[in-house]
């Protein structure tokens, strides 16, 4: 996977940074994906004494109070690299210490962290780099929860650009086996893994499309579109898209959930 989010990171910090208000009425998958993961930590045994969590990527911090719930008595640190996203958060009174930061480089001393949690925000990063720093941030012992997007995902609208012109219109996103060796490389043990999928629905590409920005994802490749896509494109890919159109008459986006639950050895 082309490293996205080390080469482009101040565009995709400013699309995040636009999307903060919006972000909410918009993200159904990110708070279903955050509701997945929940339920698969659940599956999976915690370290006896959690005295600090993370929630790396944090966005607006929907998931926090869920995180303080599970583990009361521990430190919760919420970490976003959008300045925009963690005002947001505290706006909403979400209860953590807030912490302006690149997961990819994570400001927290070594063996610092007990449980690590991260709900959409690897797909943006080189997995041996974060993988890295998830292990060199957790205890002997600690484990992290982490969701992330694997190739499938948004499948619908790269098919239909290709009907439109040969540009890079969404990330390469990173397979589960890629993302099992890395851990391995990594130092963590792999607890269990998992795929579903996720759907976004809506009744017409426009509005598909205008979710996506709204969340922030913005940003999808190496190559800047040479021209705008102009009213033939629109329409071209307007056509190209209705292939995908379901029996009840909506349009959808696939989004292709990878659940990981890893640990580092004691």
């Amino acid at each position: 996977m082309s490293n996205v989010f080390g080469q482009y990171k101040s565009k995709v910090r400013r699309a995040f940074d636009r999307a903060a208000p919006t972000y909410g009425s918009a993200a159904h998958v990110q708070d279903a994906a955050a509701q997945r993961l929940l339920a698969f930590s659940r599956t999976q045994p915690s370290p006896a004494h959690v005295r600090r969590v993370l929630d790396a990527g944090c966005g607006t911090g929907q998931p926090l109070a869920a995180l303080s719930a599970c583990f009361p008595s521990a430190q919760c640190i919420a970490l976003d690299f959008s300045t925009a996203m963690l005002t947001h958060a505290a706006r909403e009174g979400r209860a953590a210490h807030f912490v302006c930061a690149d997961i990819e480089r994570l400001p927290l001393d070594d063996a610092s962290v007990d449980f690590y949690w991260s709900s959409l925000a690897f797909q943006w990063c080189s997995p041996e780099t974060a993988l890295s720093e998830v292990c060199r941030v957790l205890s002997p012992g600690g484990v992290a929860r982490i969701a992330t997007l694997g190739p499938r995902t948004l499948h619908e609208l790269r098919t239909a650009f290709s009907a439109v012109d040969d540009g890079v219109h969404v990330i390469d996103f990173t397979g589960v086996e890629d993302w099992l060796t890395a851990s391995g490389i990594a130092g963590l043990t792999v607890q269990l893994y998992m795929q579903e999928t996720l759907f976004d629905f809506a009744s017409d590409l426009r509005t598909l499309l205008g979710n996506i920005k709204a969340i922030g994802a913005r940003t999808v490749g190496n190559r800047e579109r040479q021209r705008t896509l102009g009213r033939k494109g629109w329409q071209a890919l307007r056509s190209a898209y209705e292939t995908f159109r379901r029996p009840d008459g909506l349009l959808s986006t696939t989004y292709d959930l990878i659940l990981l639950a890893l640990r580092k050895p004691a």
